[in-house]
């Protein structure tokens, strides 16, 4: 199944205009972290759900590979201004992901290796709004963007797409993850320019 996202508008996109305000079109593929990139091997992966009452869904990375793929192709924006258009990526939607959860929480926390977190509210990852994603442009996903496996929410700003990520724990109250308790804005909606905490 594929997936066509430009940012969830239908907007035409040309090489200079269809952008969010504020941005600049890059054809390169920034490596921004908080970190050193760590290796994690396919043997080590595992991927955790935690409901807000403690129950917990695992997958290991062979488990993941039987679940139903769907190819993305979408635009990215990052908070530091850079956007990226029409790229590629192939992954299993959060839906899928979330299908036998049972949760009445409205928030998420995603956990990644290193101990970065980024807050997220549940229903910008279900819908169709969001993909843990194992490539990138047809080949595996690299280290340095995530590898093996990251979290790719493209109508938000891409600090809200963990990399490396681990866990996503859901909760009944909204969470601070690394860059919200930074004075970065809860949601993130690159076409509201909600870059900091006091944007509207």
């Amino acid at each position: 199944m594929a997936i066509v996202s430009p940012g969830f508008f239908g907007r035409a996109r040309s090489e200079d205009s269809g952008l969010p305000s504020g941005q600049y079109l890059t054809r390169d593929f920034p490596v921004l972290s908080t970190g050193p990139t760590p290796e994690v091997s396919h043997t080590d992966w595992e991927f955790r759900i935690e409901t807000e009452d403690g129950s917990q869904h695992r997958w290991d990375w062979a488990e993941l590979q039987s679940l139903s793929f769907e190819d993305l192709h979408t635009d990215i924006h990052c908070v530091t201004r850079w956007s990226k258009l029409g790229t590629s990526w192939r992954g299993v939607s959060l839906d899928t992901l979330f299908a036998g959860v049972q949760t009445s929480a409205g928030y998420a926390l995603q956990h990644a290796v290193g101990g970065y977190t980024t807050s997220i509210a549940l229903a910008d990852l279900l819908g169709g709004k969001a993909w843990l994603v194992t490539e990138y442009e047809g080949a595996p996903l690299e280290a340095e963007h995530g590898g093996p496996a990251r979290l790719v929410v493209p109508h938000l700003y891409f600090w809200k797409s963990a990399k490396w990520i681990q866990s996503i724990t859901l909760h009944t109250e909204a969470q601070q993850g690394f860059w919200e308790q930074n004075g970065y804005h809860p949601l993130g909606d690159p076409w509201r320019e909600q870059r900091y905490e006091y944007d509207s």
